[in-house]
């Protein structure tokens, strides 16, 4: 179960949608080396309001290209970074992987799975209507996140596009994923 590095994105500022680069650097324990949600304790501006102690889980933000394609299929107009993802994937799904998963990214650098993203407004702000295909209810009436999952970093590195991802994952049981 291997992937690939579709693109890489960074924003110093707390912008939605995130530009591409040629690389993004991963800092052990902070996060994207640049970006406004790296550090060691929360940085998502509704949850500093809340807690600006609680521990930063969502230091890096991954995003599968795969489901770009649907939203883009579906009439809406996405690429790499719009959504907010530092790392987009291609050929993982990312969903399914439980906590505590460890993604080799590249040659050195090292991330763990901590949860979802949780879908908010905004994303309606990007594009009217796009929320209802990043989290509805299914038919048994379970709460589906589609926006992608958030990580750790382990080890620090260099990462590019075209970078090679391999999964190592936890021991079971597995435990799913949940809002982080």
């Amino acid at each position: 179960m291997d992937g690939t590095i579709v693109a890489v994105s960074k924003s110093g500022t707390h912008t939605f949608s995130k530009p591409n680069q040629d690389k993004i650097v991963l800092l052990t324990g902070l996060g994207v080396d640049g970006d406004a949600h790296m550090g060691e304790t929360v940085k998502h501006r509704s949850r500093v309001r809340k807690d600006p102690t609680q521990p930063n889980l969502r230091q890096v933000h991954l995003m599968h290209s795969e489901f770009h394609e649907e939203l883009n299929a579906s009439g809406f107009h996405v690429s790499a970074g719009e959504m907010g993802e530092n790392i987009t994937t291609r050929g993982l799904d990312l969903l399914g992987l439980p906590k505590g998963t460890k993604l080799y990214l590249g040659d050195n650098a090292i991330v763990e799975v901590t949860g979802l993203r949780n879908p908010c407004e905004q994303i309606n702000t990007f594009q009217d209507g796009m929320l209802s295909l990043c989290v509805y209810k299914d038919e048994n009436g379970n709460i589906v996140r589609k926006a992608g999952i958030m990580s750790i970093v382990l080890a620090g590195g260099e990462v590019h596009a075209g970078d090679s991802i391999r999964v190592e994952l936890p021991p079971e049981p597995h435990e799913a994923l949940q809002v982080v």
